[in-house]
């Protein structure tokens, strides 16, 4: 079993990585990283518990160390990990620059090891569904690509990632998301409009964003707001041969939050009434929700470190991702379109 550490005890570990991690036999968790010491050790007693980052990293009998701290520490902790050698996922974003991220990897590569980014999201259900429906070209040559990640969360709350600092706002933290879907899709495009915003009151960060990535034959919107009640629609859209419409979210995260482990039947099952639809001249088809499988990711982590088959993240894509986001915020900030180079 490759043996695991985990730095920071917040959101993201609770509700993601720890039950994928101890859900699946590939993996033995070892160590954890909080200041929340006596909350961990009550959940994991049989784990050791490290106040500071830097102390597990040093002396934790971890192989493979995921990182879900604030964005900001993302590079120091992530060079920390591979000068020690040991394997490392990154919560997306990987960090707060390109710059920082190529130096990353090219590390990982000089010690031989896996370096990853969690984008979870390319095992949503709905996502899933979106990639069958393109490859079997349903919907002719795509030429609109609409993809949501509307909330209602109308409140700042006092969390690192709604304050002013380097990677936070949800652009960073959704947007990464939906444009590493859109790469998946399309590659990089030939230029971005963005509008990265503060709409919120109080607001001291990126709350809203509508971003469009113009390619030579299809418009591709990426849109998430802190106001909309729903319903929400998470993608539309449009091709030569008709459209495709899907409203809700993917089960998994409010599965995971409400205790299901990854390995019930029925986690990653979509709502029937949230299935998509796609529309063309003469009729409209009711197109069940692929099945969601957030485990796929850990599952390749551990062929990667077992078997040295390919990470589930390839390096170029987060490279990508991470220039695009800074690249709309270049182009929120001086409202213009910006060219991207070959």
């Amino acid at each position: 079993m490759i043996k695991v550490g985990i730095i920071g005890y917040g959101y993201s570990a609770k509700i993601f990585h720890l039950p994928l991690i101890g859900d699946s036999e590939s993996f033995q968790l070892v160590s954890i990283s909080t200041s929340q010491n006596n909350l961990a050790k009550e959940k994991y007693p049989t784990v050791s518990i490290y106040p500071m980052a830097h102390d597990l990293i040093r002396k934790s009998e971890a192989e493979l160390i995921v990182i879900t701290a604030p964005n900001d520490v993302h590079y120091s902790l992530a060079k920390a990990c591979l000068e020690q050698r040991k394997h490392v996922i990154l919560e997306k974003p990987m960090v707060t620059t390109s710059s920082e991220a190529e130096e990353l990897l090219m590390l990982a590569e000089k010690y031989g090891l896996i370096l990853c980014v969690f984008h979870n999201r390319r095992w949503d259900g709905d996502f899933l569904t979106v990639k069958k429906i393109v490859k079997n070209n349903l919907l002719g040559d795509i030429r609109f690509f609409e993809s949501h990640y509307d909330r209602y969360r109308p409140v700042v709350k006092n969390r690192w990632r709604e304050q002013l600092g380097p990677g936070t706002g949800i652009w960073f933290d959704l947007g990464s998301h939906l444009l590493d879907q859109a790469l998946c899709l399309f590659g990089m495009p030939e230029a971005i409009t963005a509008r990265c915003l503060p709409l919120r009151n109080n607001s001291k960060t990126t709350d809203y964003f509508h971003v469009l990535l113009h390619y030579s034959n299809c418009e591709v919107i990426l849109h998430a707001s802190s106001f909309s009640a729903g319903p929400n629609m998470r993608f539309h859209i449009q091709g030569t041969e008709g459209s495709f419409i899907k409203y809700g979210y993917d089960p998994q995260e409010e599965q995971l939050k409400n205790g299901m482990m990854p390995s019930k039947p029925q986690f990653g099952l979509d709502n029937q009434e949230h299935f998509g639809v796609l529309y063309n001249e003469s009729k409209k088809q009711v197109i069940p929700t692929e099945n969601g499988c957030y485990k796929s990711y850990y599952s390749e982590i551990a062929k990667a470190i077992t078997n040295s088959e390919a990470a589930p993240v390839k390096t170029k894509d987060v490279i990508q991702v991470l220039k695009l986001l800074e690249l709309a915020e270049q182009s929120s900030n001086h409202r213009k379109t910006i060219i991207i180079k070959k």
